[in-house]
């Protein structure tokens, strides 16, 4: 116990997306029994409650109708093994139903606490599972413990809820003895539905309660220490396939901010095809900043992208590859161009006013 304390103790940081993942993909999910009760209990009410008096009743005419021609039927003969098929199909489809229904309720009650799961690692035969020892620890554990305590606690609330219900109803429930048996049926009904409504409203409240008690356990289980959040930033930034995926994206959501700025340049200076360079110039600044350059395809949609917004575009193959090779997006060009773009911004500025011209 006080090598596992300093060890929960020193897990202070929450857990990654990865080791929930994991932690899923393991079929270590927060779940509580208590929810799957309430679901099944709400399953079996609403099941009594649709089905107990048509279904008794369809069985009691079968009933009747066998007794009231038990003379008719020939012991061995094709009309009683008839009779009999008939009722055991619907007594089947009687059971059939609410077993669908059931698992229906089951099937939501886990949906609800947590995604869709597979996985065969709670199955998985492991050493731990049939070691004595570990079965030992895990008998005199606190989870065990806490569940036997809930189980004590369970059935101490039940049983009063049950009492209360039942007391005032004693009197009724005597006088059913000697009730004719069509009454039975109803009044049997009706107290059941008490007993039901009593039950699942304690069992909400239970189910909630331990639902929020076993998602604070597992979250807590889930935490990491310090050193298992670095390793795993290690990991995570060292895989090849991690990295080669962050690259691209920046790398696209650069080139998608890069075209945005396009619209607003002076001048795009091309090679013609293989290098463009758009600049932008004002008498604010300066100098001349780039606002985004590219080789090949990406000159090709720089080029597009200025011809769709009327942006100026000027042919000088020197040019632009020296400022392809010189000058970064966002930054304003070297020294050493300054004479050369000048003129061709002038050349620009120069016919601005023109309706439509290519150089």
């Amino acid at each position: 116990m006080s090598s596992e304390a300093p060890e929960k103790s020193s897990k202070t940081e929450d857990p990654s997306q990865k080791k929930l993942e994991d932690a899923h993909k393991k079929g270590d999910v927060a779940k509580s029994q208590e929810v799957t009760t309430w679901f099944m209990l709400s399953g079996s009410a609403l099941i009594f409650a649709m089905m107990a008096v048509p279904t008794s009743s369809g069985l009691m005419q079968r009933l009747k109708s066998l007794m009231a021609n038990a003379d008719r039927f020939e012991v061995g003969g094709s009309g009683f093994g008839a009779f009999f098929n008939q009722l055991a199909a619907s007594i089947l489809l009687v059971a059939l139903i609410p077993l669908l229904v059931l698992a229906g309720f089951a099937v939501a009650a886990n949906l609800v606490q947590h995604k869709p799961l597979l996985s065969i690692d709670p199955i998985t035969p492991k050493l731990s599972k049939i070691s004595p020892v570990a079965g030992f620890k895990r008998l005199f554990s606190t989870e065990a413990l806490v569940n036997f305590g809930k189980g004590l606690f369970k059935i101490g609330i039940v049983s009063a809820v049950l009492w209360f219900v039942l007391s005032p109803e004693i009197s009724r429930l005597e006088a059913m003895v000697s009730a004719d048996p069509a009454l039975i049926l109803a009044q049997f009904l009706a107290i059941s539905l008490k007993i039901f409504g009593a039950v699942i409203a304690v069992v909400t409240v239970m189910a909630v309660a331990d639902y929020v008690y076993q998602r604070n356990r597992w979250w807590e289980r889930q935490k990491m220490t310090v050193q298992e959040t670095r390793d795993e930033y290690k990991q995570m930034e060292g895989d090849p396939k991690v990295k080669g995926r962050i690259r691209a994206i920046r790398n696209e959501r650069s080139r998608k901010r890069m075209m945005a700025s396009v619209p607003q340049a002076t001048v795009v200076i091309t090679n013609p095809t293989h290098f463009a360079v758009a600049l932008k110039y004002d008498r604010s600044m300066s100098a001349p900043l780039c606002l985004a350059k590219g080789v090949d395809a990406v000159a090709i949609r720089i080029r597009a992208v200025a011809n769709e917004h009327d942006v100026p575009i000027v042919e000088n193959p020197p040019l632009a590859r020296a400022l392809f090779a010189s000058v970064e997006v966002d930054q304003t060009i070297p020294a050493e161009h300054f004479k050369a773009v000048a003129q061709v911004i002038g050349f620009v500025m120069r016919l601005r006013d023109k309706p439509k011209w290519r150089a």
